[in-house]
């Protein structure tokens, strides 16, 4: 790392140095937190102040995605976002608006819980110790935070309302009529009175208490369903499809992903599919993440079809069914086999006792039975990831399971293989293979030796294999003229099969989702315990509020029993489940005392931060978890049909899907049942860039320590070993991490804020040198000695007006930074502090219309000095909250132009003239600056273009 280095003996005694830049800010940081100078109002609540300046301003709520404090603490590249909000708050503060900017921690999860179960070191002692050091870093940059608001998701007061509103999503269900969550209490009335039809059809009154039961669990937003999931026996959890690598490993700690079926909770947003993706439209996002939402979500119109069956030994298997999902039912003639995922429940069904006759070797996997067939297939699947299982241009593999489906538009009989290239847990887990019209089905029907038949015709220069182009329907009408697609263009041929299998009862028109039912067990102990316990039948009940918080008991042994990271049959259990006196409960939950079980899975880390946002604005709020009124105020539709929410967050890339996706799933729930106004959390999205770093690789591509490297001669050593210079991210595992700690010493947190708000615009990536910081610091210097005599500590400036040209600049410059803190256009804002602060570097002492202004304009990005300097000027209080300067329109006019003026393409003279000079006499100054090189010439032609050029041809 490069320091500043500066002879003792010849810096002036005034000067502003690492050294000073560091007394400062540490005395305004503590200043700021003993008066409480970043505190924003409530309207309601003990954070109602009605003697704030700002307490009956507009409001802004400004929210960052809020960190997990990892023990490493931060690097440079961490604090960009929260430095990039930071300074937009302090702007919008002083421009006259009531702010709200606070940050808190995702404290839940993986790696505390790793370290536990390596060390013994209990989560939360790990956790807290790791807070403690965040919160010394963000507050050694000044950020102006609201410390009233924090929180930490481990918090006993923040999860009780975490597990509220669990509460709230468990005693839901989904109104498709009324397109919105509504109590379970109102579907009971429902069932009561008639007007909702029972499972079967029988009378309410008539079913059984567990039938009455089923049928409403069966209804309910979060529900337990044993279901395939992502089994790590590695970190000893399910885990979302989310967090599972393209390669079929955990995104935590790389280990193996397995399909088990456990039984698990799930949370129903399928049934907020079509909200979460037209609601999309009212969010002010950047389109690559509405676009990655959408493509998450996936929906697809098409039909369902059904296809009756029969198993090749006895010729019938009763009522089985299989039922598919497709986009293209206008192909269905074109379906000559069907393949079902290894894990279908309806395989071991169908599954024939021998091969029929007329079985092809190739369909059997060299097995004498079908049933050892399928055994033998499902235990070589098993051991694959999804991903390995869909890996485009492998082999395709399958075996025949000695089972037909019929075909319901012609009746031909079809055999039904499995085969892994289909999974159970996407669409119906079950698909109509149609080979001359998807090239992985077209792949498979040539392994096996299947029926190939084209539905749409492709073009006379068509020569491949499967076609997915337009065309008209082929080979598609039956016999007896009840169906003709023939001739039908695909969208023709669509609704009229899509009306003849509604019409028969082979099929109707559907809608489905990419988006799967979210996975919310985790089968750790460091995550907020389920409000659930189980009684003697095993049906989950909701503990009443009065029992929240269910606090996390404590454990000796924070390790999953079985911990074998490559065994996909290693079962699952929780440190929760060996506290059996934490387990087994007695409760009263309205019908005297009972003996419950209770829910031994935890919540994943997703559930503290899908809420957050709305417990920063009622922190201290004991009755509820946010107060309506104050919930409002800071988020509530600004006109009717906006959808409200935080005015600006602000936060990286990588949580396109997973954070932004559950949050808005969660806060719609909310705000169907009445708790919130507004229906979506985040009205605006901004994604900062990272900051990215070289690292250095010895000969044996081992990376070194960047800090120890030496450039010599163009070329990289480590000492006196050659390394190789490579560009990546910041990390640990990188070794080429910079903390914004060793900047603060050697600097101060005001260059450090200053050089990365000027590296690039916010929104894009960029690299970290070092070296460059110097320019920020050098410029920082710049404004000190502008306005504080460096060897007596004496202001340099003056009452006087400023002269024309200086006072044009400033304003030019309030114009241009407004527009640019407004854009959040960090980088530009701060280039036109240095043009107006080199501009008045010429004066004799600075006019303080025009220094008052200029330390104005600084102080969000430069808050210590700014305050420092606000304070040398002649001000008692903070600057906080002074008004940002506002530009003079008149002094925003040029007085005269000056145009460059080319002679056949060249520059070749300038002339300044009146900004509201006329055409022709622009043309004639032009002509008398040049006439040396007319040489007496008559130009062919002068094009005047007003306020920028005059070109002449000759």
């Amino acid at each position: 790392m490069t320091e500043v280095t500066e002879p003792a003996a010849d810096i002036p005694p005034f000067r502003y140095t690492a050294e000073l830049a560091g007394e400062i800010e540490l005395r305004w940081q503590d200043r700021w937190a003993e008066r409480g100078t970043f505190r924003a109002p409530n309207p309601v609540g003990p954070l109602a102040d009605p003697d704030h300046p700002r307490a009956d301003a507009e409001k802004l709520y400004v929210l960052d995605m809020f960190p997990y404090p990892s023990g490493a603490g931060l690097h440079v590249g961490h604090p960009l976002g929260y430095i990039g909000t930071d300074c937009f708050a302090r702007y919008q503060r002083m421009a006259g608006r009531n702010v709200l900017h606070t940050m808190g921690f995702d404290a839940f999860g993986l790696p505390a819980e790793q370290y536990a179960v390596q060390t013994g070191t209990h989560p939360r002692t790990t956790t807290e110790a790791n807070i403690s050091y965040y919160r010394s870093q963000l507050r050694r940059l000044g950020l102006g935070h609201d410390d009233r608001r924090s929180v930490a998701t481990i918090d006993t007061d923040y999860y009780r309302w975490t597990q509220w509103i669990f509460l709230q999503v468990f005693n839901s269900w989904y109104d498709t009529a009324a397109n919105k969550a509504r109590p379970i209490a109102d579907l009971v009335a429902e069932f009561e009175a008639g007007t909702r039809a029972t499972p079967d059809g029988r009378p309410w009154a008539e079913l059984s208490d567990a039938e009455r039961r089923r049928a409403v669990d069966d209804h309910r937003l979060a529900y337990v369903s044993e279901a395939p999931v992502n089994w790590c026996p590695g970190l000893g959890t399910v885990l979302a499809n989310e967090e599972v690598t393209a390669d079929g490993r955990s995104e935590r700690g790389n280990f193996p992903v397995f399909k088990r079926s456990l039984k698990q909770w799930m949370m129903r947003i399928t049934a907020y599919g079509d909200r979460l993706l037209d609601d999309l439209e009212t969010l002010d996002w950047p389109e690559p993440i509405k676009l990655m939402q959408r493509n998450w979500i996936g929906r697809s119109t098409g039909a369902h079809i059904f296809f009756a069956t029969s198993t090749g030994d006895s010729g019938s298997a009763g009522e089985a069914r299989i039922q598919v999902f497709t986009t293209r039912p206008d192909t269905v003639f074109g379906a000559t086999y069907m393949v079902l995922a290894p894990e279908h429940p309806l395989v071991d069904t169908l599954v024939a006792p021998t091969w029929p006759e007329g079985t092809k070797p190739a369909w059997t996997g060299g097995q004498a039975t079908p049933r050892a067939a399928v055994d033998t297939y499902r235990k070589a699947a098993g051991v694959k990831t999804d991903a390995e299982r869909q890996v485009e241009n492998r082999e395709k593999t399958g075996v025949f399971i000695g089972a037909y489906a019929t075909n319901p538009v012609n009746g031909a009989q079809i055999p039904i293989f499995i085969a892994d290239y289909v999974l159970a847990g996407y669409g119906t887990g079950a698909i109509m293979a149609v080979p001359a019209q998807d090239e992985r089905d077209w792949e498979f029907a040539e392994v096996f030796e299947l029926p190939i038949v084209r539905t749409v015709q492709p073009p006379e220069t068509f020569t491949g294999k499967a076609y997915t182009g337009e065309g008209p329907a082929v080979n598609s009408a039956r016999p007896d003229g009840g169906l003709d697609l023939n001739g039908l263009g695909i969208a023709d041929a669509k609704a009229r099969i899509i009306e003849w299998l509604e019409s028969t009862g082979n099929g109707s028109g559907a809608v489905t989702y990419r988006l799967r039912d979210w996975l919310f067990s985790r089968q750790r102990y460091w995550g907020e315990p389920f409000p659930i316990v189980y009684d003697e039948t095993g049906n989950p009940i909701a503990l009443p509020e009065s029992m929240l918080p269910v606090e996390l008991p404590e454990v000796d042994d924070f390790s999953p029993r079985t911990f074998d990271p490559e065994d996909a049959d290693s079962d699952p259990e929780t440190p929760l489940s060996r506290r059996k006196d934490w387990v087994e409960v007695e409760l009263d939950l309205g019908d005297g005392p009972k003996r419950y079980t209770r829910e031994t899975n935890v919540m994943p880390q997703w559930a503290g931060s899908c809420w957050y946002e709305l417990r920063y604005l009622d922190p201290t709020n004991s009755e509820a978890f946010v107060d309506p009124e104050n919930e409002r105020y800071w988020m509530g539709p600004r006109t009717p049909g906006d959808c409200g929410g935080t005015d600006l967050y602000v936060g990286g890339q990588e949580h396109a899907v997973l954070h932004l996706l559950y949050a808005r799933f969660w806060h719609k729930v909310l705000f169907d049942l009445g708790h919130v106004s507004s229906f979506e959390p985040f009205r605006k999205l901004f994604n900062q860039g990272m900051i990215q770093a070289y690292a250095y690789q010895d000969d044996r591509g081992a990376y070194v320590e960047a800090a120890e490297v030496a450039e010599v001669d163009g070329g990289y050593y480590l000492g006196e070993q050659p390394v190789n210079r490579v560009y990546g991210k910041m990390g640990k595992s990188l070794k080429n991490v910079v903390t914004p700690d060793e900047m603060c010493a050697a600097y101060g947190a005001d260059t450090f804020r200053v050089y990365e708000m000027s590296m690039g615009p916010l929104e894009v990536s960029r690299p970290w040198e070092t070296r460059a910081v110097v320019g920020a610091y050098r410029f920082l210097q710049r404004v000190w000695r502008a306005l504080v005599d460096e060897q007596t500590g004496e202001l340099r400036v003056v009452d006087s007006p400023a002269d024309e040209p200086t006072r044009r600049l400033l304003h030019r410059s309030i114009d241009g930074i407004r527009a640019d803190l407004d854009g959040i256009r960090m980088n530009t804002a701060i280039a036109k502090l240095i043009e107006l602060t080199n501009g008045i570097t010429r004066l004799e002492a600075t006019p303080r219309e025009v220094a008052e202004p200029l330390v104005l304009m600084l102080s969000p990005f430069a808050p210590h000095v700014a305050e420092e300097l606000w304070q040398r000027l002649g001000h008692a209080g903070s600057l906080a909250y002074e008004p940002f300067p506002v530009a003079d329109p008149s002094l925003l006019v040029a007085e005269s132009v000056t145009y460059p003026v080319q002679v056949n393409g060249k520059v070749r003279g300038r002339v300044e003239v009146a900004a509201d000079a006329a055409e022709d006499d622009v043309r004639a100054e032009a002509l008398a600056a040049v006439a040396d090189q007319l040489a007496g010439r008559e130009p062919r032609k002068v094009i005047v273009i007003p306020g920028r050029m005059v070109s002449v041809v000759v």
